[in-house]
């Protein structure tokens, strides 16, 4: 089978081209992969593109400024893409571009600094993601020791896992009123080897528990900070 027509049959598929392998892009691809998503992978350098041979479900060495190069691979047959160039902002900007030409649909671009981001989100990309930054911001909440680990879900907002406080330990969480008062949420805990379970009303937090709390950023920070 030719090669356009192999790509052609992933684009169909439940796939998303990665464009620009580098550390992020591949982590990405892999990721995707091991989740079961196909995956078409763009870089201009041999060397990484050959480094990947066999693990993505396709990977090609292109220009993907070049709008040709990049119909030829069926990059406009996809709905999902994600532009992961970084060491080129030029480049990222007009492969970007073309992308949102052909009309894809779900668009993720990586930006390396805010006003990379600003050029994006004036292009109309719906999705910018700034992997630096935002691992910057996380590992700051974690190094402040509130913490287990932190996803910011918006810009003011967090789920924390966090070990309980004499708060919830030992009361069901309808008594502790942690809502009304520090403005945040037990979703799920943790106990022992039993793996995750969603909280309600009626759950009650042990000693040794972990928990996952839900809130406005400072506030689960507070939250977490007393004992």
């Amino acid at each position: 089978m030719a090669r356009s027509q192999r790509i052609a049959r992933i684009a169909e598929a439940d796939a998303v081209v990665v464009i620009g392998l580098g550390r992020f892009g591949t982590s990405l691809a892999l990721e995707l992969m091991a989740a079961g998503t196909d995956v078409l992978g763009i870089d201009s350098d041999e060397e990484l593109v050959q480094s990947l041979n066999g693990q993505l479900t396709h990977v090609v060495r292109a220009d993907s400024t070049n709008e040709e190069a990049l119909r030829q691979l069926g990059v406009h047959e996809f709905d999902r893409a994600v532009v992961a160039i970084g060491n080129d902002i030029q480049a990222s900007i007009l492969t970007t571009s073309l992308l949102l030409r052909f009309g894809i649909p779900a668009i993720w671009a990586k930006a390396v600094s805010d006003a990379h981001g600003q050029i994006f989100e004036q292009l109309g990309v719906q999705h910018v993601v700034y992997p630096e930054k935002d691992m910057g911001r996380r590992v700051a909440h974690l190094v402040r020791g509130a913490a287990l680990d932190y996803i910011e879900v918006d810009r003011d907002f967090a789920i924390v896992k966090m070990s309980p406080n004499s708060l919830v330990r030992g009361v069901r969480l309808r008594d502790s009123d942690i809502r009304s008062r520090f403005g945040v949420t037990v979703l799920a805990y943790k106990r022992g080897d039993a793996g995750w379970r969603n909280a309600d009303l009626e759950t009650v937090i042990e000693d040794d528990d972990t928990i996952l709390v839900s809130g406005p950023i400072g506030k689960a920070e507070a939250f977490g900070q007393l004992r």
